[in-house]
Parts: structure tokens; C-alpha cells; sequence
């Protein structure tokens, strides 16, 4: 019999996914939907209720003690709100009171999304085994979060570590969150397409402008391609180098779709990190691909439920 599950809810800009997951990590059940990000919150919130819908809808939910949230940033997890920048909907939206009134009052756990797969990937993942890490996730929007002294660093909101928003080209393209040439805005999936296109890049027969048909492109030597990850890369590496200056950081892990382009993106992003990563407590920094798939942001949010409901969040993710 399965006792002290978690329900895990992951959300960001192109899917909602939910699970249900033991203490040992193991996802029992799925659910899933797309996000509908341009839409209004209303709109967005009826895709999550859709995702807990299914979950609580298992055999297995009254084994559910607790709901873990990860979500795209902004999050403020002391207020249980988000104001996710590719969700224009959702502008300090009460997530976790929702949440909690269609679970019935369960205890829930708000993290941002790059804190829960920093989480996973801390836990069983590429960083496990570091006191110092910055964990990333590259794919609709760029996120992050940190290990600090052994443990996860969520910071005082829950965003500690929310690399995609620095800004790496002071007179770079305006970015949806206000700021200018962020490192999302460069090396973000979609950016990279967009950027590609701009340059002359045309898809295939397919029609597929995502950024894993330009990966492919740029496998097969397509100059313009090569040159939009390159350019993410470059971005990627800087935002690592600054973070590595402030908190020492030893490794870095590169996750979310825009990773699977393998050494479409890690070669030159290897190659920029030597360039930025100069002062002698940088050049042993690593960067490399994160080891939890597309199952971190769910694992980690369990993770912060789990520990939430026990009362050692605090204790455990710092």
C-alpha cells in the first residue's frame, strides 16, 4: 500500500504537469495540459484545476498528505502568489489559495520552477554531491536556482537564483519582465528561433520553427543556426560567470528542451564560460546537462511538499 504520497504540480509557460509521487521520487501518476499562456488566469487556472482533476481522481489520492507548486517566476512563495513573465494572465495571482481550495485544504508549498529542479537535480540529479551549485532550466523562459553550503538556496520569495533575468547586453531587446537584453531574452527556445529566423533560418518541409529544428539545422552546419545558439550560449555563459563571482559555485546544470540540443549548445557554451569565467576560484567551474529530464520540476516540487508537511523545509532547502 502506498502511504505519504505528494501530489507535484509543475507549471510554466508551455505545459501544466502534475503528478503524484512518493517519498522515494517515483512518479506513481500523471496528468498533464498545455498552458494556455496568452490567455486570461481564469483561463490558465481552469488548466491546472484540469491537471489536479485527473490526479485527484486516482485510487491513489487519498494517500496524498500535501501539494507541491513548482512554477515559472516571479514567485512569491511568502504570499503564495505568481507572476509568471510568459503568463502575462497571471499577475500576482493567489496560486496557492486555489490550489488549496480544490485539494480540500491540503498543505501546499510554493517554489519557483528553477529552485524545484535544482531541488531534483540536488537530490538524485548532476548536482548531487556539491555544497555549491547553480542548477538551470533553458527552454520557453530561462530559470535557476541555488546550492549554497549543501543545501537549496530558494531565498526569501522562493526566486534566489533566477538567472534568466540578469541582464547581459545593457543595450539588449526590451525583455516582457522590463528589463533589457536578460539572459532569457537571448537563450530562451523561443528567442533562439526567433532569432534565427530574423537572420534568414527557414524550416523545413515541416514547417517546425522551434528551437530543436534549428538545433538540427545547426547539427548539419547551417550557418545562421549555429550562430543563434552560439549566440545563447554566449549569454548562457555569462549569466553562469556572474553568478560563479558572487556565490563560488562549482558546477553548473544546464536542463529544460533547449539542453537536448547536447553539443549543439554545451560546446560553445564551454568554450564562452573560459572566456567569462576568468578570476582563478572560477576556472574549475563545469557546465553540465542536468540528469532528471523533464520529470526535475515535478520531483523537486514533491520534494519541497514532502519536507513542507513535515515542517523541515526551512531546515532542507534553506
Amino acid at each position: 500500500m502506498h502511504t505519504d504520497l505528494v501530489a507535484a504540480l509543475d507549471i510554466g509557460g508551455t505545459k501544466i504537469a502534475g503528478a503524484l509521487v512518493d517519498g522515494d521520487g517515483r512518479i506513481l501518476v500523471r496528468a498533464q495540459r498545455p498552458t494556455p499562456a496568452r490567455e486570461d488566469g481564469e483561463t490558465v487556472m481552469r488548466a491546472v484545476e484540469a491537471v489536479l482533476a485527473e490526479l485527484t481522481a486516482s485510487a491513489l489520492w487519498p494517500h496524498v498528505t500535501a501539494v507541491g507548486i513548482g512554477s515559472a517566476g516571479p514567485v512569491d512563495a511568502s504570499a503564495g502568489t505568481v507572476s509568471p513573465v510568459n503568463v502575462p494572465g497571471w499577475r500576482g495571482f493567489p496560486l496557492v489559495e486555489r490550489v488549496r481550495a480544490v485539494t480540500c485544504g491540503l498543505p501546499v508549498e510554493l517554489i519557483g520552477d528553477g529552485v524545484a529542479i535544482t531541488a531534483a537535480e540536488h537530490w538524485q540529479g548532476a548536482a548531487r554531491g556539491y555544497r555549491n551549485a547553480l542548477c538551470m532550466v533553458v527552454s520557453t523562459g530561462v530559470g535557476g536556482g541555488l546550492v549554497l553550503g549543501g543545501r537549496v538556496h530558494p531565498g526569501p520569495t522562493g526566486n534566489a537564483g533566477h538567472i534568466g533575468h540578469i541582464s547581459v547586453d545593457l543595450d539588449g531587446d526590451p525583455c516582457p519582465c522590463g528589463s533589457r537584453g536578460c539572459v532569457e531574452r537571448i537563450a530562451s527556445g523561443p528567442n533562439i528561433a526567433r532569432r534565427a529566423l530574423d537572420g534568414g533560418w527557414r524550416p523545413g518541409p515541416d514547417g517546425d520553427v522551434s528551437a530543436a529544428a534549428v538545433a538540427a539545422s545547426a547539427r548539419a552546419g547551417h550557418p545562421v543556426a549555429v550562430a543563434s545558439f552560439e549566440r545563447a550560449a554566449q549569454a548562457l555563459a555569462a549569466g553562469i560567470a556572474a553568478t560563479a563571482s558572487l556565490v563560488e559555485i562549482q558546477i553548473a546544470v544546464i536542463g529544460g528542451g533547449v539542453a537536448k540540443a547536447g553539443d549543439v549548445l554545451f560546446l560553445p557554451l564551454r568554450r564562452a564560460l573560459r572566456d567569462y569565467a576568468t578570476l582563478s576560484f572560477e576556472r574549475g567551474l563545469k557546465a553540465v546537462p542536468a540528469l532528471m529530464g523533464t520529470d526535475a520540476g515535478l520531483v523537486g516540487a514533491a520534494a519541497a511538499a514532502s519536507l513542507g508537511s513535515s515542517g523541515q523545509t526551512a531546515a532542507v532547502l534553506g
